[in-house]
């Protein structure tokens, strides 16, 4: 008898103690995924591009503020003469687009690469990559201009990357493939132009934090189009019924 009583009280207490752990267990399935992807995701694009952004700094800053939907400083030195000093100067502007996924980013940065060197600008400086990203216009050396509708203005105004892409004279396959190139490929006798003064375009003041991310989306082809169908023969006419 004693020995069944002590059999009994073990099963309890092993049972009591299953419960007790189990409160245990679901807070540690409730735990967040680690950042580690992100910050892995973050590194690789910050990386890719850097040559295009003038350094990793400023390369860093346009990824985390393409993806959080925050201001975005870009700072640029010039390298100092015989006659005057370094000086550095910084741009900072707020997407137009609020936030964004770390794939909307990656298009949205070779848009704007493929955009500048379709103008002949393969080594952009902080205002000229600012324009070409939220809007502005690029004053050349002779006097004329060219005017960037903005990667992310175009964005937030509701059109897809496929449609941007397309209006700028670009597929967007080849863009993400490789940006640089497909701008060099498109460029219309636009070799190294040298802007004389960058007007950024004015802020709407608008804010985006509380709208949705938008995914990015690959434009379909266009469906072929239904044969038309043949016309039936007019039905000759139906003779009169007896006794009609």
């Amino acid at each position: 008898m004693h020995t069944r009583r002590l059999k009994s009280t073990l099963i309890c207490l092993a049972v009591l103690g299953a419960l007790s752990a189990a409160p245990v267990m679901a807070q540690t399935a409730g735990t967040p995924v680690s950042t580690s992807t992100t910050n892995h995701e973050s590194t690789r694009l910050s990386t890719e591009f850097t040559s295009f952004a003038g350094s990793s700094a400023n390369s860093q800053a346009l990824v985390t503020g393409l993806r959080d939907g925050t201001a975005i400083t870009l700072t640029e030195t010039t390298a100092a003469t015989a006659t005057t000093p370094s000086t550095t100067t910084t741009t900072t502007f707020t997407p137009d687009t609020g936030k964004m996924g770390y794939g909307n980013v990656k298009i949205a940065l070779s848009l704007t690469e493929a955009i500048l060197a379709k103008d002949g600008i393969t080594d952009p400086t902080a205002a000229e990559l600012t324009a070409a990203l939220n809007g502005g216009t690029l004053v050349l050396a002779d006097g004329t201009s060219i005017d960037l509708k903005g990667v992310l203005a175009q964005r937030a105004a509701g059109e897809g990357w496929g449609q941007i892409a397309k209006a700028d004279g670009f597929k967007l396959g080849d863009v993400m493939r490789s940006p640089k190139a497909a701008g060099v490929a498109a460029a219309n006798g636009h070799a190294h132009v040298h802007v004389e003064k960058v007007e950024l375009a004015k802020t709407h003041g608008v804010d985006h934090a509380g709208k949705p991310e938008h995914v990015a989306k690959v434009d379909r082809p266009d469906r072929p189009s239904k044969p038309d169908r043949p016309e039936h023969p007019d039905h000759p006419d139906h003779a009169g019924r007896p006794g009609g």
